[in-house]
Order: structure tokens, then C-alpha cells, then sequence
């Protein structure tokens, strides 16, 4: 970092506060107050300057500004349902059988899937899940609890890890979640890698990874995933999945035609979209 140095030992790795607050261009005593919640908030300048020293890469930087626009003790409130966008909705539809895709809450729950997107990652799961507000399918919760999950992905605990990360970075933007906060307990409580994910403290945004299945129907499959955000419902990921390699699209193939053999109506979720705009007084 440039600093001088007089021989002296250190206890830990790291930045001392004093060096950390003459790199940021702050007082030593105005960031140990940051430190401990006692200053009033900080500046964007001020914010930015600790993120340069402490090379934050950019998500990281969000979440920094996130938590310092946060009430020192937020009280957690019960959030509204969360429902797809009938655009949303629309969209998956659109992508029929040929391509695996879910749509996630801010939480990771299920908020609905297509057949493929089913089948591909939690076959075990009953389809129309994602209907039931009150028991969608978890992915956090079905990869650090479910087993059978578990044993699906050949890259688990890289998976895991962004998984962790992503639902801090939810935790900074949306403090007084509570059913958030509940999910985050009980993990913690129930999962011992959870708990230790969590207390290392990484932070990441979930939008293209690969992901390395062992599924039970098709045989391995390796599949490149990409996330993308929904101007409607700025909450909700729309998730979609591409083989990365000539087996894995013959075994996505193979997957999409044994759905065609056993083919049912397409999406309860659609279905009651469109109920539900058919009944509103603009239709």
C-alpha cells in the first residue's frame, strides 16, 4: 500500500485502523466510529475511499453503501407476497420445453419454472410447487437441507458458496425482511456448512456460473447458467440454462423429449396468470 514500515510485528494480517483511515483520508477516531456505529452516516466520497483502500470489487462496494444507508437496529417486518410478473411469466412461456428456466424471488424461491427447468434440477419436487406461496421450493434451503440436491451437484460447495454470498448481498439491500432473516436462522441452525459460509463473510452477485450435475435421469450434464434481472419485478431473476458441451445438449435433448412424451398443460403458474388479468377491470 506504500506505507512505511519500522520492523515492527503484526499480530494479524491487515490494515491497522490508523493506516486504513490515513489511506481513506479520514481521522483515525471518525473511522473507529464508523467501526462502531456511533458517527453519523457517512458520505458516498467517504464510503468510496474505504472501498479503494480496502479494494472491494464492485459488488462488494454496493454492499458496503448498502449497509451504511441502514438504521443502526432495524425492526424486521412481514413482506408482501411475492408474485411473478405476467410478463415474466409470458417470457418463460415463450421459451417452451427447449430451454431449462426458473424464475426466482429475492429469497430464491421457486416463483415458477418450466417443464425442463423442473426436470433438470429438482425433478423430485412436485411441478406445481411454485404455486403455493406459502411452500415454494427453497433453493437455498433445498441445497444445504435437501440431500438429494446435494448428490445432484458434482460442484456443491462452489455453488454453495455463491449461494451464501448472494443472500448476504439480499440481506444488505432488504435489512427488515423477515422471513429472510427467518430462512437465514434457520439455516444457520440447521446447517453446519451454512453457518460456517456465512460467518466468512463473502459477498457476490449470482448471474453466470457453471454448474456440474450428476442428474438421475439423464446421466452428467454440464450446463452454463445466466441470470438475467426483470425491469418489471427488479426483485426476480429469471434463470436459464445452456449445455456447455455436445453430451450435455443431447442429454438436455434427451431430457426435453421425455417431457414431450408425458406432456401435461404447460405451467399451472400461466394458467393463473392469465386468470387473474382476464379478471382485472383493465382487461
Amino acid at each position: 500500500m506504500g506505507l512505511r514500515t519500522f520492523g515492527t510485528a503484526r499480530r494479524v494480517p491487515g490494515l491497522r485502523r490508523e493506516e486504513l483511515a490515513q489511506l481513506a483520508g479520514v481521522s483515525a477516531g471518525y473511522y473507529t466510529r464508523l467501526e462502531q456505529g456511533l458517527a453519523d452516516s457517512p458520505s458516498a466520497q467517504v464510503l468510496d475511499a474505504l472501498a479503494r483502500v480496502l479494494r472491494l470489487d464492485e459488488i462488494e462496494t454496493v454492499h458496503l453503501h448498502n449497509l451504511a444507508r441502514q438504521p443502526a437496529n432495524p425492526s424486521l417486518r412481514e413482506p408482501p407476497e411475492e408474485e411473478p410478473h405476467p410478463r415474466v411469466l409470458a417470457l418463460l412461456e415463450s421459451l417452451g420445453d427447449a430451454i431449462p428456466a426458473i424464475v426466482l424471488g429475492r429469497r430464491g424461491d421457486v416463483l415458477a419454472w418450466n417443464r425442463t427447468g423442473h426436470a433438470l434440477i429438482a425433478e423430485h419436487v412436485p411441478f406445481d410447487a411454485p404455486g403455493n406461496a406459502a411452500h415454494r421450493p427453497s433453493i437455498p434451503r433445498m441445497f444445504f437441507l435437501d440431500p438429494l440436491i446435494r448428490e445432484l451437484y458434482g460442484n456443491w460447495e462452489e455453488l454453495a458458496r455463491v449461494h451464501v454470498a448472494y443472500l448476504r448481498l439480499t440481506v444488505g439491500r432488504f435489512p427488515t425482511d423477515a422471513r429472510l432473516a427467518a430462512l437465514i436462522g434457520e439455516l444457520t441452525m440447521r446447517s453446519d456448512e451454512f453457518a460456517m459460509m456465512w460467518t466468512i463473510g463473502e459477498v457476490a452477485d449470482c448471474t453466470v456460473g457453471t454448474m456440474r450435475l450428476r442428474h438421475p435421469t439423464v446421466g452428467p450434464v454440464s450446463v452454463a447458467y445466466q441470470v438475467w434481472l426483470q425491469p418489471d419485478s427488479p426483485d426476480h431473476r429469471l434463470e436459464i440454462y445452456t449445455p456447455n458441451d455436445s453430451g450435455s445438449a443431447d442429454a438436455m435433448r434427451a431430457l426435453a423429449e421425455q417431457i414431450r412424451g408425458r406432456r401435461t398443460p404447460h405451467a399451472v403458474r400461466l394458467r393463473h396468470a392469465r386468470t387473474s388479468i382476464a379478471g382485472s377491470p383493465s382487461a
